[in-house]
């Protein structure tokens, strides 16, 4: 690559780092994993430069790298180690006030977890990350009425592992 698209890469990679690093994060709901996941979607964001930066929607097509990468993760996943258990090492002590919000967000995130990495994707675009049912299928590469329909499947499954607590549950989750 030239000296002016390595520069234009970076000024991107620069202005939208704590974006990706949030999707990867709220994707995977580890912070680890979340920063994999922006550095092989990076990577590939990279050596595709030349084709993103024409883009009419850069972020869109840099979101869609994110999320696929996410799901070939989960895809092939089976094979990684995990060397600390779950593979999350607590970053801070949560404050007693933050207990119940905490054991809320744990829940919730074990729930996402057992869901397909499909509709998993379109819980966290579509309520996490606010992205209208027409961005989210762009994301996904997917139909408007797969969207609503995955939406759909995915809150079923939801209140199905969730039981009671759904209705008092909020999908908000955060570092």
């Amino acid at each position: 690559m030239s000296d002016t698209t390595d520069a234009d890469y970076l000024a991107y990679v620069h202005g939208r780092m704590a974006a990706l690093r949030r999707w990867a994060y709220l994707l995977s709901g580890d912070t680890h994993q979340a920063d994999d996941l922006v550095q092989e979607a990076l990577t590939t964001v990279y050596s595709r430069w030349h084709r993103v930066s024409k883009a009419e929607n850069v972020d869109g097509y840099v979101h869609r790298i994110l999320v696929r990468t996410f799901l070939n993760e989960r895809r092939r996943g089976w094979w990684k180690v995990r060397l600390l258990g779950g593979g999350t090492t607590p970053e801070r002590q949560p404050d007693p006030e933050d207990a119940a919000d905490l054991e809320e967000k744990q829940v919730l995130r074990a729930a996402l977890a057992r869901i397909t990495p499909n509709q998993q994707a379109v819980l966290v675009l579509r309520f996490l990350c606010d992205q209208s049912v027409a961005d989210t299928a762009l994301v996904l590469g997917v139909s408007e009425g797969t969207v609503k329909s995955q939406t759909a499947h995915a809150l079923s499954a939801m209140r199905r592992i969730l039981g009671e607590r759904m209705p008092s549950m909020t999908l908000e989750v955060s570092r």
